[in-house]
Formats: structure tokens, C-alpha cells, sequence
């Protein structure tokens, strides 16, 4: 544990960082070892629920913390946070709340990380999605656009906030894990409370967190799959598409993040076979292992992006058994 923190602290340029099962039980152990028996200032449109029914009120009532709502759903202000604070002497954390798996648009105005860092309370930013730096030094291009506006744990942390919490996997590109980065002596605090024990996770998970971080480190980013999946260029597919030679090439775009950046999509390329053979794909055909597809239409579409190049052998065997 102490190993794998220093190296993410070291990628997001922070003291300290920790690693927990996933991002969930980030959040409930900050809250549970910083905040309990306290106020926990949110605005009203980060009170967000994600899968499983995991709602944040709900995680606040659990970790012994109460819930002190700001602002509006659609426009928060710093002074929303600075009423919040002082009408309540017993605010102890406020948290941010990154839109990762939903957008609010339109008349709309919320307090950036910058502007919430002096008001004398512990600031936490949980940014969801995993990335480590805006600039994205591992790779020898400049950051893709589609990520532009996607919060990163390093600038997270330089703009003011004391933690930020974020997915192991997604846009890290890890194993299911959750991380807590920033301030020393809140990890430390965090580390001694009972509940770290109980989320703590397994040594593979630990070793794959690891192996990952030194990818990043040594800027090895196509040995991390995610990146070499999300950064082959759309001419690539198109060619790998028509080698296959079954079914029609096709541009589409696809989803990166686990469906944890809404409206975002990354330019693809693909196959389309004009009728729909998702299910038998999905069991397998002949020696071909299970392909998952998609359908729109009454047509299956076959996104090659999320395709590893050396399994295009077994994509053009089941589409000529099928078709």
C-alpha cells in the first residue's frame, strides 16, 4: 500500500495518496474518517446516484456525516458555500461532485475547485473518471480533444482541493480499485481509521495498480490498453475493417470511460452486417470466443476500436460462419 501510493502521488505531483476497493468506498471512508458527527457541504446538483443505487445522501447517513445543501441545481456560487459554512459552525468537509455520468445544460453556474479553496474547511473533489493529468505526458501526442473539460487529479490538486478520489479503472485504465490522493496528513488520518482496513483491497489488485503506474512513469502508454485502444487512428481501423473483408466498413463513433463521460465520443471506424447476429456472437462461433456487438435497426455493428488487432482473425471467422 505504502509502495503503490508513492507512486501515484508521484504521477498526480501530491504528498500522498491510498488505495481502497473502488471509488465508492473512497468516498465513504473520507467521509466516515474526516467528517463525522459534521456537515458535508454539496451542491444540489452533484447530489448524484450512480450504479447500484448508490446515492451520496445516502453514503453521508452511512458514514455518521450529514448532508448541508448549497446553491441550486442548475447555478452554485462560492457564496452559496460561505452561507452554507456559516450557518452551520459545524461544516467540516466540502465535497465536489464531478457530472461524470450525467450533464446539466443551459442556464447554468457552479463554483470551480479555485474559488472553494479558502474557506477553512478540508475540500475534496471526487473527479470520477481516473485521469491523472490534463496534459497527459505519457503519450507522444498532445491530449486527444474529446477530453477536453475532463478533470484531472494533478490540476485538481494544484487548483486548491486537499483530496481528490477517482477510479482505478475507466480513463486510469486499471483494475476496479478507488484512490485518494492529496494532503499527507489526511491520508494518514484516513489510513488509521477502522473502516480502511475493511475496503482495503487485494495484493493483485495492488500489483496490477503497480504495474500500471509504471507504464505511466515510463510513458509506456501503448502496454496500457485502454490507451492503445483509444488512440489508434481512425485511418488503422478503417484499413483493419476492410482486411476482414465481411460485412460493410463503417465510421461510428465510440464511448469511452465505462459511459462515465456523458456526450462524449471518440471517432471509430467498424463493420456493419445489415441483420442482427448479436446473440450468436455473444456465444461464440466456431473457435471464435464470445464478440460483443451491438444492434441498432435490426443491424449488428462491430466497433473495432474496442477490438484487440490480433483477434480480427477470430471477428472475420464468426461474421463468415454467420453471414
Amino acid at each position: 500500500q505504502k509502495h503503490i501510493g508513492e507512486l501515484i502521488a508521484t504521477l498526480c505531483g501530491t504528498e500522498s495518496a491510498m488505495v481502497v476497493n473502488n471509488c465508492s468506498s473512497a468516498v465513504l471512508l473520507i467521509l466516515s474518517a474526516l467528517a463525522s458527527k459534521k456537515g458535508v457541504a454539496i451542491s444540489r446538483s452533484e447530489m448524484v446516484e450512480i450504479g447500484g443505487n448508490f446515492r451520496v445522501p445516502d453514503v453521508l447517513e452511512l458514514s455518521g456525516a450529514y448532508l448541508v445543501e448549497v446553491g441550486t441545481t442548475n447555478r452554485t456560487r462560492k457564496g452559496d458555500y460561505e452561507r452554507a459554512i456559516s450557518a452551520n459552525r459545524d461544516v467540516g468537509m466540502i465535497m465536489k461532485i464531478h457530472q461524470s455520468n450525467y450533464k446539466i445544460l443551459g442556464f447554468t453556474e457552479a463554483a470551480e475547485i479555485n474559488e472553494l479553496s479558502d474557506l477553512g474547511v478540508p475540500l475534496v473533489a471526487d473527479i470520477g473518471s481516473g485521469l491523472l493529468d490534463e496534459g497527459c505526458p505519457w503519450l507522444e501526442k498532445n491530449p486527444p480533444k474529446w477530453l477536453s473539460n475532463e478533470p484531472a487529479a494533478k490540476q485538481t490538486l494544484s487548483q486548491g482541493a486537499n483530496l481528490v478520489t477517482f477510479s482505478g479503472d475507466k480513463l486510469l485504465g486499471g483494475p476496479q480499485a478507488g484512490i485518494i490522493a492529496g494532503d499527507a496528513d489526511l491520508i494518514e488520518k484516513i489510513m488509521k481509521h477502522p473502516l480502511a482496513r475493511a475496503v482495503r483491497p487485494g495484493g493483485m489488485i495492488l500489483s496490477s495498480l503497480q504495474e500500471l503506474a509504471m507504464k505511466y512513469l515510463n510513458r509506456d502508454w501503448e502496454a496500457i490498453p485502454f490507451w492503445k485502444m483509444a488512440m489508434t487512428s481512425v485511418e488503422e481501423l478503417k484499413d483493419r475493417a476492410q482486411a476482414i473483408g465481411i460485412g460493410d466498413p463503417v465510421a461510428m463513433n465510440a464511448v469511452p470511460g465505462g459511459g462515465t463521460l456523458p456526450q462524449v465520443v471518440i471517432p471509430s471506424f467498424g463493420l456493419q452486417i445489415n441483420k442482427d447476429i448479436a446473440q450468436p456472437l455473444r456465444l461464440g462461433v466456431g473457435d471464435a470466443p464470445p464478440i460483443v456487438s451491438r444492434v441498432e435497426d435490426g443491424r449488428t455493428f462491430l466497433d473495432l476500436r474496442t477490438v484487440d488487432p490480433t483477434f480480427d482473425k477470430y471477428v472475420a471467422s464468426a461474421l463468415h460462419a454467420l453471414t
